[in-house]
Protein backbone atom coordinates (compact mmCIF):
# COMPACT_ATOMS: atom_id res chain seq x y z
CA UNK A 1 0.00 0.00 0.00
CA UNK A 2 1.26 3.46 -0.84
CA UNK A 3 -0.23 6.90 -0.22
CA UNK A 4 0.28 9.92 -2.47
CA UNK A 5 -1.45 12.83 -0.72
CA UNK A 6 -5.11 11.77 -0.90
CA UNK A 7 -4.51 8.72 -3.14
CA UNK A 8 -4.14 5.37 -1.38
CA UNK A 9 -2.91 2.60 -3.69
CA UNK A 10 -3.92 -0.93 -2.71
CA UNK A 11 -2.95 -4.23 -4.28
CA UNK A 12 -6.28 -5.31 -5.79
CA UNK A 13 -9.87 -4.33 -6.49
CA UNK A 14 -10.96 -6.53 -3.60
CA UNK A 15 -8.61 -4.61 -1.29
CA UNK A 16 -10.11 -1.33 -2.52
CA UNK A 17 -13.64 -2.55 -1.82
CA UNK A 18 -12.64 -3.79 1.65
CA UNK A 19 -10.89 -0.50 2.50
CA UNK A 20 -13.92 1.47 1.32
CA UNK A 21 -16.30 -0.63 3.42
CA UNK A 22 -14.08 -0.17 6.48
CA UNK A 23 -13.88 3.61 6.00
CA UNK A 24 -17.64 3.93 5.53
CA UNK A 25 -18.30 1.80 8.60
CA UNK A 26 -15.83 3.83 10.66
CA UNK A 27 -17.43 7.13 9.61
CA UNK A 28 -20.90 5.86 10.50
CA UNK A 29 -19.69 4.69 13.91
CA UNK A 30 -18.15 8.12 14.49
CA UNK A 31 -21.50 9.82 13.97
CA UNK A 32 -22.07 10.26 10.24
CA UNK A 33 -25.80 10.13 9.59
CA UNK A 34 -26.06 10.49 5.81
CA UNK A 35 -24.47 8.09 3.32
CA UNK A 36 -24.56 8.79 -0.41
CA UNK A 37 -24.15 5.73 -2.66
CA UNK A 38 -22.73 5.37 -6.17
CA UNK A 39 -23.31 2.83 -8.89
CA UNK A 40 -20.56 0.67 -10.37
CA UNK A 41 -18.81 -2.65 -9.85
CA UNK A 42 -16.29 -1.60 -7.20
CA UNK A 43 -18.85 0.26 -5.07
CA UNK A 44 -21.16 -2.76 -5.33
CA UNK A 45 -18.51 -5.03 -3.84
CA UNK A 46 -17.85 -2.48 -1.10
CA UNK A 47 -21.57 -2.49 -0.23
CA UNK A 48 -21.62 -6.27 -0.04
CA UNK A 49 -18.73 -6.20 2.42
CA UNK A 50 -20.28 -3.30 4.35
CA UNK A 51 -23.52 -5.24 4.77
CA UNK A 52 -21.69 -7.79 6.94
CA UNK A 53 -20.19 -5.16 9.26
CA UNK A 54 -21.55 -3.98 12.59
CA UNK A 55 -23.21 -0.63 11.86
CA UNK A 56 -26.11 1.06 13.67
CA UNK A 57 -28.17 1.39 10.50
CA UNK A 58 -31.15 2.73 12.43
CA UNK A 59 -29.32 6.08 12.61
CA UNK A 60 -28.41 6.26 8.91
CA UNK A 61 -30.16 7.92 5.98
CA UNK A 62 -29.07 6.72 2.53
CA UNK A 63 -29.08 8.89 -0.58
CA UNK A 64 -27.74 8.53 -4.11
CA UNK A 65 -25.16 10.49 -6.08
CA UNK A 66 -26.84 9.95 -9.42
CA UNK A 67 -29.42 7.83 -11.17
CA UNK A 68 -30.33 6.91 -14.72
CA UNK A 69 -33.88 7.81 -15.77
CA UNK A 70 -35.12 4.24 -15.61
CA UNK A 71 -37.58 2.44 -13.38
CA UNK A 72 -36.19 1.48 -9.95
CA UNK A 73 -36.42 -2.22 -10.81
CA UNK A 74 -34.52 -1.77 -14.10
CA UNK A 75 -31.18 -3.65 -14.42
CA UNK A 76 -29.44 -0.28 -15.06
CA UNK A 77 -30.82 1.32 -11.88
CA UNK A 78 -28.24 2.33 -9.27
CA UNK A 79 -30.98 2.04 -6.66
CA UNK A 80 -31.70 -1.56 -7.63
CA UNK A 81 -28.01 -2.47 -7.40
CA UNK A 82 -27.65 -0.81 -3.99
CA UNK A 83 -30.85 -2.43 -2.74
CA UNK A 84 -29.66 -5.91 -3.71
CA UNK A 85 -26.07 -5.45 -2.49
CA UNK A 86 -26.76 -3.51 0.73
CA UNK A 87 -30.13 -1.98 1.56
CA UNK A 88 -32.22 -5.15 1.72
CA UNK A 89 -29.59 -6.67 4.01
CA UNK A 90 -29.24 -3.84 6.53
CA UNK A 91 -32.48 -1.78 6.51
CA UNK A 92 -31.27 1.80 7.05
CA UNK A 93 -33.60 4.16 8.93
CA UNK A 94 -34.41 6.04 5.72
CA UNK A 95 -33.63 5.51 2.05
CA UNK A 96 -34.09 8.50 -0.25
CA UNK A 97 -34.32 7.08 -3.74
CA UNK A 98 -33.80 9.45 -6.68
CA UNK A 99 -37.17 9.42 -8.53
CA UNK A 100 -35.37 9.64 -11.86
CA UNK A 101 -38.00 7.58 -13.68
CA UNK A 102 -40.12 10.78 -13.58
CA UNK A 103 -37.63 12.41 -15.94
CA UNK A 104 -34.62 14.70 -15.45
CA UNK A 105 -36.51 17.88 -14.47
CA UNK A 106 -39.09 16.48 -12.06
CA UNK A 107 -36.63 13.96 -10.63
CA UNK A 108 -34.06 16.68 -9.94
CA UNK A 109 -36.64 19.11 -8.54
CA UNK A 110 -38.01 16.57 -6.06
CA UNK A 111 -34.57 15.37 -4.98
CA UNK A 112 -33.30 18.94 -4.51
CA UNK A 113 -35.77 19.31 -1.63
CA UNK A 114 -34.50 16.13 0.00
CA UNK A 115 -30.81 17.01 -0.31
CA UNK A 116 -31.38 20.60 0.85
CA UNK A 117 -32.69 19.30 4.19
CA UNK A 118 -29.65 17.09 4.73
CA UNK A 119 -26.69 19.16 3.54
CA UNK A 120 -23.83 19.15 4.06
CA UNK A 121 -23.80 15.44 3.31
CA UNK A 122 -21.66 13.35 5.67
CA UNK A 123 -20.21 10.51 3.56
CA UNK A 124 -20.31 10.36 -0.23
CA UNK A 125 -19.09 7.30 -2.16
CA UNK A 126 -18.18 7.89 -5.81
CA UNK A 127 -16.88 5.84 -8.68
CA UNK A 128 -14.98 7.06 -11.73
CA UNK A 129 -15.57 6.45 -15.42
CA UNK A 130 -12.78 5.88 -17.91
CA UNK A 131 -13.34 9.47 -19.11
CA UNK A 132 -12.92 10.80 -15.56
CA UNK A 133 -16.60 11.45 -14.91
CA UNK A 134 -18.05 10.91 -11.46
CA UNK A 135 -21.74 10.67 -10.50
CA UNK A 136 -23.23 11.90 -13.82
CA UNK A 137 -20.83 14.83 -14.09
CA UNK A 138 -19.00 14.45 -17.40
CA UNK A 139 -15.90 16.30 -18.64
CA UNK A 140 -16.76 19.53 -20.42
CA UNK A 141 -20.52 19.15 -19.82
CA UNK A 142 -22.54 22.29 -18.97
CA UNK A 143 -23.97 20.53 -15.88
CA UNK A 144 -20.60 21.10 -14.18
CA UNK A 145 -21.69 24.73 -13.80
CA UNK A 146 -25.18 23.86 -12.56
CA UNK A 147 -26.32 25.83 -9.49
CA UNK A 148 -28.06 24.19 -6.57
CA UNK A 149 -27.62 20.65 -5.32
CA UNK A 150 -29.27 18.40 -7.94
CA UNK A 151 -29.44 18.66 -11.72
CA UNK A 152 -31.20 16.83 -14.53
CA UNK A 153 -29.37 15.80 -17.70
CA UNK A 154 -30.85 15.09 -21.15
CA UNK A 155 -27.64 14.56 -23.12
CA UNK A 156 -25.28 12.37 -21.11
CA UNK A 157 -22.40 11.29 -23.38
CA UNK A 158 -22.74 7.84 -21.85
CA UNK A 159 -26.07 6.02 -22.30
CA UNK A 160 -28.74 6.35 -21.19
CA UNK A 161 -28.77 10.09 -22.02
CA UNK A 162 -31.32 11.11 -19.36
CA UNK A 163 -30.08 11.18 -15.77
CA UNK A 164 -30.34 12.96 -12.43
CA UNK A 165 -27.17 13.84 -10.53
CA UNK A 166 -25.88 15.67 -7.50
CA UNK A 167 -24.08 18.81 -8.64
CA UNK A 168 -20.38 19.44 -8.29
CA UNK A 169 -21.28 22.06 -5.69
CA UNK A 170 -23.11 19.46 -3.57
CA UNK A 171 -20.21 17.00 -3.78
CA UNK A 172 -17.61 19.65 -2.96
CA UNK A 173 -19.56 20.63 0.17
CA UNK A 174 -19.72 17.07 1.57
CA UNK A 175 -17.80 16.28 4.75
CA UNK A 176 -16.18 13.02 3.54
CA UNK A 177 -15.87 11.97 -0.11
CA UNK A 178 -14.45 8.53 -0.96
CA UNK A 179 -13.65 7.91 -4.62
CA UNK A 180 -13.03 4.36 -5.84
CA UNK A 181 -11.16 3.41 -9.00
CA UNK A 182 -9.95 -0.04 -10.05
CA UNK A 183 -8.54 -1.60 -13.18
CA UNK A 184 -6.11 -0.52 -15.88
CA UNK A 185 -8.95 1.10 -17.81
CA UNK A 186 -9.17 3.79 -15.13
CA UNK A 187 -5.45 4.68 -15.09
CA UNK A 188 -5.86 7.52 -17.58
CA UNK A 189 -8.80 8.96 -15.65
CA UNK A 190 -6.87 8.79 -12.37
CA UNK A 191 -3.92 10.61 -13.94
CA UNK A 192 -6.23 13.36 -15.25
CA UNK A 193 -7.99 13.60 -11.89
CA UNK A 194 -4.66 14.12 -10.13
CA UNK A 195 -4.12 17.09 -12.43
CA UNK A 196 -7.65 18.41 -11.80
CA UNK A 197 -8.59 18.04 -15.47
CA UNK A 198 -11.77 15.98 -15.06
CA UNK A 199 -14.82 16.24 -12.74
CA UNK A 200 -13.63 13.47 -10.41
CA UNK A 201 -10.51 15.54 -9.75
CA UNK A 202 -12.43 18.71 -8.87
CA UNK A 203 -13.44 17.69 -5.32
CA UNK A 204 -10.81 19.06 -2.96
CA UNK A 205 -9.95 16.75 -0.08
CA UNK A 206 -11.58 13.65 -1.56
CA UNK A 207 -10.10 10.32 -0.40
CA UNK A 208 -9.11 8.17 -3.35
CA UNK A 209 -8.85 4.40 -2.94
CA UNK A 210 -7.35 2.82 -6.07
CA UNK A 211 -5.68 -0.42 -7.02
CA UNK A 212 -2.26 -0.79 -8.61
CA UNK A 213 -3.74 -1.15 -12.10
CA UNK A 214 -5.66 2.13 -11.80
CA UNK A 215 -2.51 3.78 -10.46
CA UNK A 216 -0.73 2.77 -13.63
CA UNK A 217 1.63 0.45 -11.77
Amino acid sequence: MSNLSNFTVLDSAEDVAAAAAAEISDALWKGARTLVLAGGTTPKRAYELLSAMEVEWGRVSVLFGDERCVRPDHPESNYRMAREALLDRVAPATVYRMPAELGPEEGAELYEKVVARLTPLDVVVLGVGEDGHTASLFPGHPVLEAPGLVAGIHDSPKPPPERVTLTLHALQAARIVIILATGAGKAGAVAKARRGEVPSGMIAGARWLIDRAAAGE
